[in-house]
């Protein structure tokens, strides 16, 4: 018996079919162009997530949270993500379509849910490349040195190496995913590189009196009083959340920002060649790869130099190696970093595009964005994107914002996991080109390991993020629910 595709309840919990979903990937209007294999979404996972937690949170982290024990906060965080990244692969590979939770929320959910998610998603990336394009601006200065990518014009403050990065990469992705990812794989080749010179030349510097004591005692300090620190320390009253137990927990939320990415492979679902079998390649093997760099990287940069030495909002991978002399070896990693954190900027922005493209293609946003040109890519999106995270990156001092990209994947990961259980039990007879094993314990595991990192998340952070949900309910009345392509079939 056919199996109906009209979307199942109405109004705000109105869903959109699997089948109907994958039947809009083939509107000649808004077509995106399958050219991706499992190799290169491996690149693109890789290329994302191995960036900005080598070489600039592992040292901030580890002089300011949780002293040598950053090593034990990313493996929490990798089984959080490992957890989470099952149950993607699931997903990506039933429902091969553009907008990776977004697109996942529509089919379980319903409506609102997916705009509550599509509208979560945007502030993780848009916020993702301007604040890694801000740390790609801060090393190019080391590299050229006399020249400074910040400029001042009277009191504001202008970051044209942030700026240039974002237009550049632009242009790369307008032309095509193609050859956007072989640029990922170039610089690649040259960030990894980089990391296994880390690896070799730190242990040369290696002390293991430094890795003492593992987990520093819990001290007093700004940054976990109020509302600056988490929500669990607040809400228990349980102390500080500077080293100690409750700063490694901290810390394990902090470094979630540096996995932050492996997700954004299931965005590319629509444009990959065989999705079922590719994308949960995809997602797994990069996943895989970055969590045993991550923990090496750790373990070896605690172990050069004191964790006291690495205090401060300026300590980076390079600062262990500065402090040994090794000048050389500083300006070297600079350049890596310059390399890793392009395509970390590269691969979220274009993860914001497919996001704005689905919600537009289903008429939450305006349909005519998710217009594709002749290269098979939204062009407009992707003209619109980067001019709003260009501005922002050029002109904002983000601060403590960071956060805010780790709160929101959180809740994009919770409910991808929740959507597992419901889609097994609503569509059992949909084809999965993979199954998350252990159902359902692994999904209620990934929902519990997140909801425990965000606890760990400052109050600061919660609120910040409750009124960029409120903004977005506040949008999706005023627009998006009166110009839904379902509201409107409901409507007859």
């Amino acid at each position: 018996m056919a199996i109906s595709s009209q979307p199942r309840r109405s109004g705000l919990f109105r869903t959109k079919s699997v089948e109907q979903s994958i039947r809009d990937t083939d509107e000649p209007d808004s077509k995106l162009r399958k050219d991706l294999t499992a190799w290169d979404l491996t690149i693109f996972g890789v290329a994302v997530v191995v960036g900005a937690g080598i070489f600039t949170l592992t040292a901030r982290t580890a002089g300011n949270v949780a002293g040598p024990s950053v090593s034990l906060a990313f493996v929490f965080a990798a089984i959080a993500c490992g957890l989470t990244a099952l149950c993607y692969a699931e997903f990506a590979s039933t429902v091969p379509v553009a907008g990776s939770a977004y697109t996942f929320s529509y089919a379980t959910f319903g409506e609102l849910a997916a705009w509550i998610i599509g509208w979560d998603l945007i502030l993780e990336f848009a916020l993702a490349v301007s604040v890694v394009a801000k740390g790609w601006s801060q090393y190019l200065g080391e590299v050229i040195g006399s020249v400074s990518p910040i400029v001042h014009l009277g009191s504001i403050t202008f970051d044209w190496g942030a700026v240039s990065l974002i237009t550049v990469l632009g242009v790369l992705l307008a032309v095509g995913t193609k050859i956007s990812s072989r640029v990922s794989a170039v610089a690649v080749a040259i960030k990894l590189a980089v990391i296994a010179l880390v690896l070799v030349v730190g242990l040369s510097y290696f002390d293991k009196s430094n890795l003492t004591p593992y987990i520093p005692p819990s001290q007093p300090g700004e940054e976990g009083e109020g509302i600056h620190q988490s929500l669990f320390s607040y809400l228990t009253g349980a102390g500080y959340s500077t080293f100690g137990w409750y700063g490694l927990l901290s810390a394990a939320s902090l470094v979630f920002f540096a996995f932050i990415g492996f997700d954004v492979v299931a965005t590319t679902a629509e444009e990959t060649k065989n999705p079922q079998r590719n994308v949960p390649r995809g997602i797994l093997g990069s996943l895989a790869i970055v969590t045993v760099l991550y923990v090496a990287v750790s373990l070896v940069l605690t172990g050069m130099v004191p964790f006291t030495d690495l205090s401060g909002n300026d300590a980076t991978l390079a600062t262990a190696f500065a402090l040994h002399g090794a000048t050389w070896a500083k300006n070297l990693i600079s350049i890596g970093a310059l390399a890793g954190l392009t395509t970390v900027v590269m691969v979220m922005y274009l993860g914001q595009t497919r996001v704005l493209f689905a919600m537009s293609r289903d008429g939450l946003l305006p349909r005519r964005l998710a217009h594709t040109g002749k290269h098979g890519t939204p062009v407009r999106l992707t003209v619109i994107v980067g001019v709003f995270c260009a501005l922002l990156a050029g002109f904002v001092d983000f601060g403590t914002l960071e956060e805010m990209v780790n709160i929101g994947t959180l809740f994009a990961f919770v409910l991808v996991s929740i959507g597992v259980l419901i889609l097994r039990r609503t569509r059992p007879d949909l084809k999965r080109g993979f199954r998350v094993p252990l159902v359902p314990l692994v999904p209620i595991l990934g929902v519990l390991a997140c909801l425990w990192l965000m606890l760990n998340l400052s109050v600061e952070t919660w609120l910040r993020f409750l009124v960029w949900m409120v903004i977005g309910l506040a949008v999706y009345f005023a627009y998006g629910y009166r110009h839904s392509l379902l509201g409107r079939a409901e409507k007859g």
